[in-house]
């Protein structure tokens, strides 16, 4: 991408070979670990060849599906360009992949996507969302969202809120665009006042925290299941864990239970998380 300053800094991306992932995610499973996080730049991009067969992320998630042990499977942070037909499959074929997919977009205007080389366009962003709800209703997006980025003009942005409001992402990443030194974007000139930069980065953080407060909100009465990760920092007496689709719930139950997935009823939310009770 045009702004991106990582690959001046860390190199060209590479693939770990396949059979280390999986041997080294055998070992962590059976010593305790229920959930594994893949983990790369852009990790849907994941090609790693030997000899005559080629390896894919699918090929990963399918392959650490058959490991007893492990409950839960995730992975970020994917790039659209990258998410092919076999990876979306997975949300259909496979049982532990989570149903939460973090999938960055950057922006919702076409021509401001052209400008970041992000080689995707809104409209297969959209076809990517809806393949996937296809095979996993319960599947839901968060993304990340670059505001002010040069030539964003009012149009280009009221497009971003768009595809927000029509996404209705409940979670997400916002930031106000600053030049990276030696990227080509910080060539461009940065024709958007911080003023205006401001005031379009609060209507993008508002709109997705209004999504989330009610997503959440909506999720009050249920049952969830979740994996608890540790005790609270805010209140020793309680404990968190993540439901499948990667919100936070506090429950007050017993310390014993970290590292384990339990199933809790959801009594009410807040802005951020949820709680409940085992």
């Amino acid at each position: 991408c045009s702004f991106c300053v990582v690959p001046y800094t860390r190199g060209p991306e590479y693939s770990r070979p396949f059979n280390k992932i999986i041997e080294e995610a055998e070992n962590l499973a059976n010593n305790g670990v229920k959930e594994l996080i893949l983990l790369g730049q852009n990790v849907n991009a994941y090609f790693y060849k030997d000899k005559e067969k080629i390896f894919k992320l699918s090929d990963l998630i399918l392959e650490l599906e058959k490991i007893k042990e492990l409950d839960r499977i995730r992975y970020t942070t994917s790039h659209p360009k990258d998410m092919t037909d076999d990876l979306i499959d997975c949300y259909s074929n496979s049982k532990k992949l989570m149903p939460f997919i973090h999938l960055p977009i950057q922006s919702g205007s076409n021509k401001i996507l052209k400008l970041m080389n992000r080689n995707h366009r809104v409209e297969k962003y959209l076809e990517i969302y809806k393949l996937i709800k296809q095979k996993n209703h319960k599947v839901e997006f968060s993304s990340d969202f670059i505001i002010g980025y040069p030539g964003e003009t009012e149009e280009y942005f009221q497009e971003t809120i768009d595809l927000i409001e029509n996404i209705r992402f409940d979670d997400g990443y916002s930031f106000i665009y600053s030049k990276r030194p030696g990227t080509p974007a910080s060539f461009e000139p940065d024709d958007i006042s911080l003023k205006e930069k401001k005031e379009r980065l609060n209507k993008v953080q508002s709109l997705i925290t209004a999504n989330s407060e009610e997503y959440l909100s909506n999720m009050v009465g249920t049952n969830q299941e979740i994996l608890v990760e540790g005790i609270c920092k805010s209140n020793e007496n309680l404990i968190y864990g993540r439901t499948m689709n990667n919100k936070i719930v506090n429950v007050k139950a017993s310390k014993s239970l970290i590292g384990k997935c339990i199933t809790v009823h959801i009594e009410n939310s807040n802005r951020t998380s949820l709680n409940g009770v085992q």
